[in-house]
């Protein structure tokens, strides 16, 4: 019988597993010291500190125009700030105030501190008198009512400031008003986060001994802060917009919408019109800075998380050299108007050029003369409204053919018409009889009023009332609303005005709505109306931002383009090409045909323009109270060039131009405004210098 082989360990394999067993053995033992022996102190030093994440701000991102030069840039400047901890006390603060008034000034002072900041003040600089303003007896009462004692202190506090007479903070003396001002600073901002003290006018000297004294001003810091700055002045300010200052922090009716996005109470933000429009484009990527605190609340290190990003830019569809002429155009023919004796009441002009193929704003311009000197109210073009005259007439001739009413080459008499109760309605000629591009090109009111009858089911019938369908206004503002009239543009920009509507329904109000003296459009409703007129029956939307592109680099030339903003068609007019064309070519008439209403100032213009004036009757309603409602005439202009490739459209709106005959300023600003856009076109494809001068830099731009 054969032996069976008793199976053997190799030696290797018992040598391998006493190491391993020898590695689990030490391992254990380290893990026994460092839960028995060490597991107190890890577990104290977990308790003892905490990770506090902080943002903190960028600079804003910049504004170009559409050739990329900067309209809206960053300054740098010194800045002096303050962080508190979680548990810095007041008395803490109030002596680093103290100190660092030493070193700073703090102008007006006593402007930047409130009752209740003086009241503050006071109760820690006075602890025994401010203590004296409620009795024990006083604090008794609130012990026995079962209040906590935070509540019973809360309390006392309300009272004693309560009970601080004037005598007692006419003690406090001028000196120390900058110190309170200095502390109102430091306590403004959130707990971590840096708050401004001073930024602006901090002086080297400020800055320089702030920065030695460091070590003696626990929580103050050097560092350089930023402000806006709009290169050009002036120049389209009230459209750029605004933003906060750091004590003005995100607007309070808005304060939810900005927490949920990460913003702090104290942050910039724009405030109104473009700057407010892109906040969240030009606001930027805040800077994380994690703070580790300990138990207290005192900061142990700061760590950058993440270096932030200057916001992105914004690059416009404004050409800056074309919106500084046509600003210093209209503030020139108002002034040369009013040295003329009879428009006592102008005050203001506007003027809007798009181009109507694509709804570009090239220039949006506005001035409004306070006080002997001219203000930027380029953003009336969209928040104010007026009546505009027989510049809507287009409208109407179009309004009657879609309606059937009106066909091409429709011929209708000129002639005063009487209606019963009503002064008597005519044109400012009488013409006879007329086709609808006589009309337009010498202006006709007749032939308005007598379209808007037909469109109202109604027959004139000399000194008899006028009985129309009221449907009619219904149908007259439907195909206006088509072309932009009575409606919002839909322009990049927030606050837009839809205009008026007339409320009365009389047969004579419709006859005055039909000549555009009844309801009331923005000038930007009344430019969209003839770039869509110019361009075929496509109504665009204005736009004024073409690009948005990443921070630049080199902070003077556009980065990369992140989105581009493409053409927009809000509707196509519901109307034949041909009836486009037949407006199209009256408008032709009255600026190139002699009889035309514009013919002696455009007549030998190179560009062929094509548009139409207005004038409307209408009642001031400005600024002077004592002339409110005095009867006064706005002057209106519209028009695109040339005639049969409209590179450019623009309007032109004088409101309260005149109170007796009319000098023609509407006609002077729209030749003006038209051979300054020609000009610049023609020296850009001609590589000529252009010279702007807000900063005296001279560039070359290709068209």
């Amino acid at each position: 019988m054969k032996r069976k082989k008793r199976a053997q360990v190799p030696i290797r394999l018992n040598i391998l597993f006493f190491f391993v067993f020898l590695l689990f053995s030490a391992l254990i033992l380290r893990l026994g010291v460092v839960q028995i022996v060490y597991g107190e102190d890890y577990r104290r030093e977990v308790e003892r500190t905490q990770d506090e994440i902080v943002s903190t701000p960028v600079p804003r991102g910049k504004i170009y125009d559409r050739f990329g030069r900067v309209i809206v840039d960053n300054t740098p400047q010194k800045a002096i700030t303050y962080t508190r901890s979680k548990t810095t006390q007041p008395e803490e603060i109030l002596d680093i105030a103290r100190k660092l008034a030493q070193y700073i000034d703090i102008p007006d002072a006593e402007k930047k501190v409130t009752e209740r900041d003086m009241k503050d003040y006071w109760i820690l600089t006075h602890p025994k008198e401010a203590k004296r303003k409620v009795s024990e007896q006083e604090r008794k009462k609130l012990a026995d009512q079962g209040l906590t004692q935070k509540e019973i202190d809360k309390k006392v506090y309300e009272w004693t400031l309560d009970r601080i007479t004037k005598q007692d903070l006419a003690q406090i003396s001028k000196a120390e008003l900058e110190v309170i001002a200095i502390k109102h600073e430091m306590e403004s901002g959130y707990a971590l986060t840096p708050q401004t003290v001073k930024s602006k006018g901090v002086t080297d000297r400020e800055y320089a001994v702030v920065s030695e004294h460091l070590s003696e001003l626990p929580g103050v810091n050097t560092t350089v802060d930023w402000d806006r700055k709009y290169v050009y002045d002036n120049t389209f300010r009230s459209v750029l917009g605004s933003v906060t200052e750091e004590d003005e922090g995100v607007p309070r009716e808005r304060l939810d919408y900005f927490l949920a996005r990460d913003y702090s109470r104290n942050d910039r933000v724009g405030k109104s019109y473009l700057e407010m429009q892109y906040e969240e484009v030009l606001h930027g990527k805040k800077a994380k800075v994690k703070n580790v605190v300990d138990k207290s609340g005192n900061v142990i290190s700061v760590e950058q998380v993440y270096p932030g990003e200057r916001g992105k830019d914004l690059v416009l569809t404004i050409d800056a050299e074309l919106q500084q002429q046509v600003e210093q155009i209209i503030e020139q023919e108002i002034l040369a108007t009013k040295r003329k004796g009879r428009s006592p009441l102008l005050d203001r002009a506007f003027v809007v050029m798009m181009n109507p193929k694509t709804g570009e704003v090239l220039a949006m311009a506005g001035k409004l003369l306070q006080d002997g000197k001219f203000v930027d109210f380029a953003i009336g073009n969209i928040t104010s409204a007026y009546a505009m005259g027989s510049a809507v007439k287009g409208a109407t001739i179009l309004t009657g053919f879609q309606t059937g009413v009106l066909h091409p080459n429709t011929y209708i008499k000129d002639e005063p018409l009487y209606i019963k109760d009503t002064p008597v309605k005519k044109s400012w000629k009488t013409m006879g009889t007329i086709n609808e591009l006589t009309a337009l090109k010498q202006s006709s009111n007749v032939y308005m009023f007598k379209t808007a009858i037909a469109i109202g089911d109604g027959v004139y019938r000399p000194h008899e009332p006028l009985r129309i369908n009221l449907e009619a206004f219904t149908t007259i503002r439907r195909y206006f609303s088509q072309f932009g009239l009575g409606v919002k543009t839909g322009i990049d920009l927030p606050n837009e005005l839809s205009g008026f509507q007339g409320r009365g329904t009389l047969g004579g109000f419709l006859l005055d709505l039909a000549i555009g003296q009844y309801d009331m459009y923005t000038p930007m409703q009344l430019a969209q109306y003839v770039s869509t007129i110019a361009n075929g029956g496509y109504r665009m939307k204005p736009q004024l931002v073409k690009e948005i592109r990443e921070p630049s680099i080199d902070g003077k030339e556009p980065s990369r383009v992140i989105k581009r903003f493409e053409p927009i068609v809000l509707n196509r007019v519901d109307m034949k090409t041909e009836y486009i064309e037949r407006v199209q070519e009256g408008f032709r008439r009255v600026m190139q045909e002699p009889g035309g209403t514009a013919y002696a100032y455009f007549a030998n213009a190179p560009y062929k323009p094509a548009g139409k004036t207005g004038t409307a009757e209408a009642f001031y309603d400005g600024p002077i109270k004592s002339r409110r409602n005095d009867s006064t005439y706005n002057l209106t202009l519209v028009g695109y060039a040339p005639y049969n490739d409209p590179q450019v459209s623009f309007a032109v709106v004088v409101p309260w131009a005149t109170q007796g005959e009319s000098d023609g300023i509407n006609n002077r600003i729209g030749r003006r405004i038209l051979d300054a856009y020609f000009e610049l076109k023609a020296k850009r494809m001609a590589g000529e210098p252009v010279q702007l001068p807000a900063d005296g830099t001279e560039t070359t731009e290709q068209s």
